[in-house]
């Protein structure tokens, strides 16, 4: 078990919609986890984020990233193509979350390594559980490599 509750959690969360923004931001902050979420409207400013924590070093790189696919710009399957280019980047789990059910979209989402594919339910409640199942797995029960490595 790779128990993380007392520490703080980054995550990178590339969302265009406010709305599902704020219940994010919500949910998480609902956990007994300290979480940190760094919002990305687009796929593109996704990669700039983590591209610039990947070459500075001295910000730390998220433990997680929760995609969404329909994205303006640069939508979250070039996201998770672009990421696999760099290795310190196609280290880090990606959820995707988004409100596609396409078996392509799927399909596709892990072809490209994603890590998990969550459709995004549209009750703040289970939605709110969602994030608690997520929490629970990533951050308590995976064990992960460390970014530093």
């Amino acid at each position: 078990m790779n128990d993380r509750r007392d520490e703080q959690i980054d995550i990178l969360l590339v969302e265009d919609n406010p709305g599902d923004v704020r219940l994010t931001q919500e949910a998480f902050r609902q956990l007994s986890t300290e979480t940190t979420i760094h919002v990305a409207t687009d796929g593109d400013e996704g990669v700039e984020f983590l591209t610039e924590r990947c070459d500075d070093g001295s910000a730390p790189l998220p433990d997680l990233v929760l995609l969404d696919l329909n994205l303006p710009r640069m939508g979250g399957l070039e996201f998770l193509e672009s990421i696999q280019e760099e290795p310190k980047l196609a280290r880090i789990p990606v959820l995707v979350l988004t409100s596609s059910e396409a078996i392509e979209d799927i399909h596709e989402s892990y072809e490209l390594a994603a890590n998990a594919y969550l459709t995004k339910p549209t009750d703040p409640i289970e939605y709110t559980e969602m994030v608690e199942a997520v929490a629970d797995f990533w951050f308590q029960r995976a064990a992960l490599p460390p970014m530093s490595a």
